[in-house]
């Protein structure tokens, strides 16, 4: 095992820039309509589900940031999977991250269109083309390199922020105690399922470790990037939903797009096109963290040869992993075009999102266990982290079939690449990367 990269890596990074980072990547586009779909699940006991989740997913943020500052490197969860378990568990955390992201930037782009088109009107054809849109610009922003991702990130996140805080503080004067009874109108067991609907607006935590090379000083940033993230989000999304369910009251299950009720309700008059603007923010935000974490994990996994070599170009810190970016731009433009040619809804992408996302966090959780020193907070972390997963699995349910259909061609595509090249499984070594890099590197962006 490597030891704790205690020295400065030569990233751009910063604990703020990572906090940043972090907030798009979970915060997302889980607000955007969420909070009225709970409150349709469970009515106002919605809220205890919001905060259970917020709970669990602090054991889970603290675990991966523990990881990434011990092991900084482009392969996130899949690097942590290799050095507990071996090269198989590697490419299955690898492969079911690397093709999750493509259908949930598909679904978060096209919930993004849907506010802008509730503004301008145009029905689908408004929404589809402002999912284009988004994916465009982002993938422009990630082939720009790190330098402009980092502070195009931090200046989203910070107008995000601004903007929920305002709307949610403008709303809340008008909010009535009254709209909590009854507390649980479809019984006790209906948190259930809106906790498992919530579970998109969580994932994320795990993003961020595939730029822990990338940043200034890992052992040290991460740790408060995660830490801050997990009170800015968690404290963003309960006020969230506080306001959504004691200002809408019974209008909120109704509404599919309670951020702009709530902003209607403080602001007064028509408040559609500051709740697309939002939506806009809120979109881009996460895609692009998700874009910049797929692509430098696409990158690590050419270079461990759980993809083909050609995509190691990039995996080195401080490079753009623009063949990897690539792969996943060309494969989420695929899903988009899937969802809107078929009619099929954003809602199964979204479940089918999910359901890697929780295979990811449980093989991540179980190689923290295995690698982190005993005594460490990162350990304990990692421990109370069991619990989080185990019921993330109960959540997920039959969706989990998704995750073990990818694992099953990761291992398959294993023993295909081991039979071209055979000195490689004889060594034990990986193949190695693309020493190809000039034009991509820093410099080129």
């Amino acid at each position: 095992m490597s030891e704790v990269k205690t020295e400065s890596s030569g990233g751009r990074l910063t604990a703020v820039q990572g906090t940043a980072m972090y907030v798009g990547a979970v915060l997302g586009t889980g607000v955007i309509a969420l909070p009225a779909l709970a409150a349709e699940a469970a009515g106002p006991a919605s809220l205890l589900a919001w905060l259970a989740l917020v709970l669990l997913s602090a054991p889970l943020a603290f675990t991966f940031a523990a990881l990434g500052a011990r092991y900084p490197d482009a392969g996130g969860v899949a690097t942590y999977a290799m050095k507990a378990f071996g090269e198989r568990a590697s490419a299955v955390v690898g492969w079911c991250f690397y093709l999750a992201v493509p259908p949930g930037a598909a679904a978060a782009a096209l919930f993004g269109g849907a506010y802008v088109s509730a503004a301008l009107g145009g029905g689908t054809t408004t929404t589809t083309v402002t999912a284009i849109g988004l994916m465009v610009v982002v993938t422009a922003a990630n082939a720009l390199g790190l330098r402009v991702t980092g502070k195009l990130q931090f200046m989203l996140a910070g107008l995000l922020v601004t903007l929920l805080l305002v709307a949610v503080a403008l709303s809340l004067p008008k909010a009535d105690t009254a709209n909590l009874e009854p507390f649980a109108p479809h019984g006790w067991m209906a948190i259930g399922p809106a906790a498992a609907l919530l579970v998109w607006s969580f994932a994320g935590w795990e993003a961020i470790t595939h730029l822990a090379g990338e940043f200034r000083h890992p052992a040290r940033d991460l740790p408060r990037a995660a830490a801050a993230a997990v009170v800015i989000v968690g404290g963003l999304y309960l006020l969230v939903a506080f306001a959504v369910v004691t200002v809408l009251g019974d209008d909120a299950a109704a509404s599919s797009a309670p951020l702009g009720e709530l902003m209607a309700r403080g602001l007064g008059g028509d408040a559609r096109f500051l709740a697309a603007g939002a939506a806009l923010l809120l979109t881009m935000g996460a895609m692009n963290a998700y874009y910049a974490g797929a692509a430098n994990l696409g990158a690590a996994l050419g270079r461990d040869g759980a993809l083909p070599g050609w995509f190691a170009r990039g995996s080195v810190a401080g490079e753009v992993p623009r063949r990897s970016l690539a792969l996943v731009s060309t494969l989420s433009f695929l899903a988009l075009f899937v969802v809107v040619s078929t009619g099929l809804g954003i809602e199964s992408l979204v479940l089918l999102t999910t359901g890697s996302f929780v295979a990811v966090y449980a093989i991540g959780v179980a190689a923290a266990v295995r690698l982190l020193p005993k005594g460490t907070k990162g350990r304990v972390s990692a421990l109370l982290a069991l619990v989080a997963v185990v019921a993330l699995l109960i959540m997920a349910g039959f969706y989990l079939l998704w995750p073990l259909a990818v694992a099953g061609a990761a291992l398959l595509y294993l023993r295909l690449n081991r039979r071209r090249h055979p000195r490689d499984e004889q060594s034990g070594a990986a193949p190695e990367p693309s020493l190809e890099t000039a034009g991509d590197g820093p410099g080129a962006s």
